[in-house]
C-alpha cells in the first residue's frame, strides 16, 4: 500500500490555524461595517498611482480579463458537473466585462478608419 504523504497534516492545527485566521477577517469586516470611514489595511495592498488616465486604466483592465478568461477557460476544462457549469459562467463574466471595456476604449479613441460612436439617447 502507498502511503501518499509522508506525515498525514495535524487535524487540530490545521483547524486552529485557520479559526485564528476566520477571527482576524471578521474583526476587520465587523470594524469596516460598524465605520465605514474606518480605513481599510487590505485595499492598500494593491495601490494605483492618481494620475494614471482613463484609456491606460481601461486597457491594463482588458489586459486582466483576458487573462481572467484563459484562466478560468483552462479551469473549466479540468472540472466536471455544477464546478465546470460556474467555472464557465465566470469565463463568460470576464468575456463580457472585457467586450464592455473595450467599447469604453473605443469611445474614448476610435480604431483608425471607424467613426466615433456616438452616445445613444434613450426617453421613458
Amino acid at each position: 500500500m502507498k502511503k501518499h504523504s509522508p506525515n498525514p497534516p495535524d487535524p487540530e492545527t490545521e483547524t486552529a490555524d485557520l479559526s485564528a485566521l476566520s477571527k482576524a477577517t471578521e474583526r476587520t469586516v465587523s470594524a469596516r461595517l460598524r465605520n465605514p470611514q474606518h480605513t481599510d489595511p487590505i485595499s492598500h495592498v494593491f495601490t494605483l498611482l492618481p494620475d494614471i488616465d482613463t484609456p491606460t486604466l481601461l486597457a491594463h483592465a482588458c489586459e486582466t480579463l483576458a487573462s481572467l478568461n484563459v484562466m478560468t477557460t483552462d479551469l473549466a476544462c479540468e472540472l466536471e458537473g455544477s464546478r465546470r457549469n460556474v467555472a464557465l459562467a465566470i469565463q463568460q463574466l470576464s468575456v463580457l466585462a472585457e467586450l464592455l471595456v473595450n467599447r469604453a476604449l473605443d469611445n474614448l479613441d476610435p480604431p483608425d478608419g471607424l467613426p466615433e460612436v456616438p452616445p445613444t439617447v434613450t426617453t421613458a
